[in-house]
């Protein structure tokens, strides 16, 4: 039985973000202390270990539910990826490509979630004095793949609108 390309995108992407995700998680939190920050362009990056028990940007970060809430998510999240996916034809690429990314970083966020209680974050971006809050690779995939959803939607929505 062949399987179809869209599957094999997903694999082979969702399988290199979660081990580029994992791996560097696994580094900075065997090589760092908490907290501890090394500068790799100044005024520009660090790598920054924190642990981030919320959402992004710390969000519901206090909340007692915020655990069952998110591995939740995750997992209706992935589920609704998949079934998304099953949905698309073969000959769309770039819509493959985006879920694929999303799925790869929603599962590298939920291993974090059921190992540890919350996701490890190192990569801390900021110019000069003005901080974005540190993330990490599965972040870095699903920011990619919604901006790549996007752009799918729109390059969709004017191929509708040509005569």
């Amino acid at each position: 039985m062949m399987i179809s390309a869209r599957y094999r995108t997903l694999a082979w992407v969702s399988a290199i973000v979660l081990i580029l995700d994992q791996v560097t998680k696994l580094y900075v939190d065997s090589r760092f202390v908490l907290h501890e920050s090394v500068t790799v362009l100044e005024n520009f990056l660090h790598i920054t270990y924190v642990r981030n028990k919320g959402a992004a940007f710390g969000i519901l970060a206090d909340n007692a539910l915020r655990l069952p809430f998110f591995i939740g998510v995750s997992l209706v999240a992935c589920i609704g990826i998949l079934w998304y996916l099953h949905r698309t034809g073969d000959n769309q690429k770039l819509l493959h490509l985006a879920l694929a990314l999303i799925f790869g970083g929603a599962i590298g966020n939920f291993i974090d979630r059921v190992r540890l209680g919350e996701v490890i974050d190192f990569i801390y971006a900021h110019w000069y004095e003005h901080y974005w809050p540190a993330f990490n690779v599965a972040d870095s995939a699903i920011s990619v793949g919604v901006v790549l959803l996007l752009v799918d939607l729109w390059v969709e929505e004017r191929r509708k609108k040509v005569p």
